[in-house]
């Protein structure tokens, strides 16, 4: 019996994520020659590519296992082989030893962190998922942590910043992030309230307008307000099990019938 092929209207999504892998290796390459500030955007027009190619499959109806095979795939180069060799040759590198072991936590965790993602993605038994939650921070999002430094040093020329006693440290932090078990959110799953959708809408067109202004100053600020949120979705997924321990837990036994 032949075997069928891959759908056409699979071909969409995932034309966007090989995209996406060749930005992340292209940063790689810039990097190299040391064009550190093309380097970083091609890592985060691998994000806007990477969150593209989801929308694309399901609008097309072309999901498929090759997809998210290739989707983890692509995404562990770009979101954790790329940054780790751009930070490592950006500042890292004169920290031999301490600094490669970083970068070495950044790339293997990354893919430690998909490699568990795809493991469950046919788990009935998925408390984070099925709140509304993410288990431990994204690749895309561990990416941007991880280079955040290099955001900060871009509009500061701040020599501290490049410093790899300090850049080594933070690196490694965000790799921990990644493989966590925290609950974090999944914007996805966020839905706003109707009276505030005009404000959603105004904060919307004023991050746009600042990024296009001052792209690294703004990148630095989503990195801090995204550590800020991790206390917030620690607390809310607290709440949601305990909002659901009641309905889980098992009714009490009925009285025995009087004789």
């Amino acid at each position: 019996m032949l075997r069928r092929g891959l759908p056409l209207r699979a071909v969409a999504p995932n034309a966007v994520t090989a995209l996406a892998l060749c930005s992340g290796l292209s940063g790689i390459r810039f990097a190299i020659a040391g064009r550190w500030e093309l380097a970083v955007v091609l890592v985060l027009v691998a994000g806007v590519l990477d969150g593209l190619d989801g929308r694309v499959a399901r609008m097309l109806h072309g999901e498929s296992r090759f997809g998210a095979e290739l989707d983890s795939l692509s995404d562990a180069i770009s979101f954790g082989v790329s940054p780790a060799l751009i930070l490592y040759l950006w500042s890292l590198q004169t920290l031999p030893r301490f600094g490669w072991m970083a970068s070495l936590m950044l790339a293997v965790f990354c893919a430690l962190r998909l490699a568990r993602f795809n493991a469950a993605i046919d788990a009935d038994e998925q408390p984070h998922k099925s709140a509304g939650f993410l288990t431990g921070v994204p690749a895309p999002a561990g990416a941007g942590l991880a280079l955040a430094p290099m955001f900060a040093w871009f509009w500061s020329g701040e020599p501290v910043l490049r410093d790899p006693r300090l850049v080594a440290p933070w690196v490694a932090v965000v790799a921990l992030l990644m493989v966590s078990s925290l609950a974090t959110f999944s914007w996805t799953s966020l839905k706003l309230r109707r009276t505030v959708r005009f404000e959603a809408l105004a904060l919307v067109v004023i991050v746009a307008a600042a990024a296009v202004n001052a792209p690294w100053e703004t990148a630095t600020v989503a990195c801090l307000v995204y550590l800020a949120c991790l206390p917030l979705s620690i607390a809310s997924y607290a709440r949601v099990r305990r909002l659901r321990a009641p309905a889980a837990s098992p009714a009490p036994p009925a009285p025995p019938p009087s004789a």
